[in-house]
């Protein structure tokens, strides 16, 4: 199987069979991201990445439901063969339990940090409106 060429490129929510052409961009309110350290996002896009985190958690959620059955797993017979191969399977279900709530836990951890970054949002919009409401009325 081929490798495909250049590098690959998240674009959170954007589907290209939907009505909007146009994936989300970066930046602060439609503003070009600067150079430097960490990442910027518009609002909208900060609610699509809390958005499909939390869908992320929800479907490792769905699968833990099957990994405990592989967890609890019991052998078809009563020989030595059944007995160990249960005991290796019940092992790997554990190992594979230990794992999605592990990635359960993370996207739940990215989502906040989301919703956290949501929340200054919503502390700048609150001030600049404070400001604005505190200039008095007319030309100056």
């Amino acid at each position: 199987m081929a490798v495909p060429e250049g590098t690959p490129v998240y674009q959170p929510g954007f589907n290209p069979g939907s009505v909007c052409k146009a994936p989300p961009t970066g930046g602060s309110y439609g503003t070009p991201v600067p150079a430097g350290a960490g990442f910027k996002y518009d609002e909208a896009t900060l609610h699509e990445l809390v958005k499909e985190w939390n869908d992320l958690a929800q479907e490792y959620r769905d699968d833990l439901v099957d990994a405990e059955f592989i967890a609890k797993v019991e052998p078809p017979g009563r020989e030595y063969a059944s007995e160990d191969n249960a005991t290796i399977t019940r092992q790997s279900g554990q190992a594979l339990v230990d794992a999605l709530n592990q990635r359960v836990a993370y996207c739940k951890n990215m989502a906040a940090k989301y919703v956290a970054a949501l929340g200054k949002y919503a502390t700048a919009d609150e001030h600049a409106r404070t400001v604005i409401n505190q200039q008095s009325e007319g030309i100056a």
